[in-house]
């Protein structure tokens, strides 16, 4: 996060199993019995085009890029022009997966049904790669946010992370499991875990601050991310480097969905890190966009003027 000449500060997002996103709602999820729910909102989703999606609605610039394929996908690259997205959509035979929130009134509680994603060959996924190896002029900073579908191999990111560097780019990772595993085994630029996410990198309970702290700084001094950014829901959210490390208590707030809440947050700091902002002004950006996630429905994500007030309320504390 450095003030460099503004035509560093471009950004890809790269989203490999992009969706179309549904949330609807009903009285009570039971089994068996038909569900009768409420009206249902469509949005394009997906990691990589969420962190678009909100970096553009405050003014950033981006190219959203991802595979697509069949009607559904069709609908998603229809979706993504409709909001202004600047994409490039790489075609697949089989068809981009439809996934679904389903908000439950009686309860408060919210059903999130996640798919595989299509499965993409090898020329498929290896194109994806091939694209970006044949960029004349490379992205200041790359997003890879987001699960890998069937037939990508795990070391996938790890082979972004490996072009990032030989092209001087920074890297942001947002992903879980084998894939975020081998990309960190490369060295990222930045990495967002939640706090579960951390636990499962370090193979520790992480029940304390002090614990959250050591994980985070852990990673940083292995070499395998320059910043961790961990979100911490409802007990707020800590930003991690070599030298510095900063808390952000969480905000006072009603919930209506935690749905897009680290995209929302990853599209704030870049959007910050464009305008040439500190690291600890983009921290806090990262946690206004954030919070404003939590107060829309849905997969509608943050929306800017909820981040403008929002930003005001983010406090950010060195911790020492």
């Amino acid at each position: 996060m450095t003030s460099d000449s503004t035509p560093r500060h471009s950004v890809l997002c790269l989203t490999m199993n992009p969706s179309v996103d549904l949330a609807t709602e009903t009285e009570s999820v039971v089994p068996t019995h038909k569900l009768r729910c409420g009206d249902t909102l469509h949005d394009a989703g997906g990691g990589g085009i969420n962190v678009a999606r909100v970096l553009t609605r405050l003014g950033g610039r981006c190219v959203a890029l991802c595979p697509t394929g069949g009607s559904s996908g069709h609908w998603l690259e229809q979706r993504m022009r409709d909001e202004g997205l600047d994409s490039v959509f790489l075609p697949i035979a089989d068809e981009t997966r439809v996934s679904f929130t389903v908000h439950e009134h009686s309860t408060g509680a919210e059903f999130r049904f996640v798919m595989p994603g299509p499965h993409l060959t090898e020329a498929e996924w290896t194109g994806c790669l091939a694209y970006l190896e044949g960029l004349a002029e490379f992205p200041a900073l790359v997003v890879a946010s987001g699960s890998l579908p069937p037939g990508v191999p795990t070391d996938f990111y790890a082979r972004v992370a490996r072009l990032c560097r030989q092209r001087g780019a920074k890297l942001i990772v947002d992903a879980s499991g084998p894939a975020l595993s081998a990309a960190l085994v490369e060295g990222v630029f930045l990495f967002k875990p939640n706090l579960k996410e951390l636990g499962e990198l370090t193979g520790e309970t992480l029940e304390t601050p002090a614990k959250w702290q050591a994980g985070a700084r852990r990673l940083v001094n292995e070499g395998k991310a320059e910043i961790v950014a961990l979100t911490l829901g409802h007990q707020g959210a800590l930003l991690v480097t070599r030298d510095a490390m900063w808390f952000a208590p969480p905000l006072d707030m009603p919930v209506a969905s935690a749905v897009g809440a680290g995209d929302s947050f990853v599209g704030g700091l870049v959007w910050a890190w464009q305008q040439g902002m500190p690291l600890d002004q983009a921290f806090a950006w990262g946690v206004a966009a954030g919070s404003a996630a939590l107060l829309n429905a849905g997969t509608s994500l943050a929306h800017p003027e909820d981040m403008q007030r929002l930003r005001v309320q983010v406090q950010i504390r060195p911790v020492v």
